[in-house]
């Protein structure tokens, strides 16, 4: 047991010793990026493959010209050139609207014989969600 010893104590000096005879610097090494495992693979495909979704569905867009009340008498009296009187004023702007909820304001326009909005304001995410209250 005693020459296994001096065995073991030579093979641990051994290398140590022929390292102390050639010593280099430690070779640079470039930033490795964090690969993702397929699960976050996965989840990335999903969200872009869920936001294509979102992207493609379709909104009613209409624009309120202006608003008014009348009774149902005055419903029935209507016929063709009949022309009803709205809330608001000539050049005032207009409301622009998605699904129903107001998402912007702007003003009319022509636009090869056809009419157009110019978005003159967009109403922004934090007072649409305190419209929704």
């Amino acid at each position: 047991m005693a020459d296994t010893d001096k065995e073991e104590q030579q093979l641990d000096v051994e290398p140590d010793a022929a390292m102390a005879g050639s010593v280099e610097p430690p070779a640079e090494r470039e930033p490795v990026a964090p690969q993702k495992s397929k699960s976050d693979a996965a989840a990335d495909g999903r969200l872009t493959g869920n936001m294509d979704f979102l992207l493609d569905i379709p909104l009613e867009i209409s624009v309120e010209l202006g608003r008014t009340k009348i009774l149902i008498n005055e419903l029935l009296k209507l016929g063709q050139g009949s022309v009803l009187e709205l809330s608001k004023l000539a050049g005032e702007t207009l409301e622009i609207l998605a699904n129903r909820k107001l998402i912007a304001r702007g003003e009319v326009v022509v636009v090869n014989e056809k009419y157009g909005i110019r978005l003159t304001e967009i109403i922004s995410p934090s007072e649409r969600i305190e419209r929704l209250k």
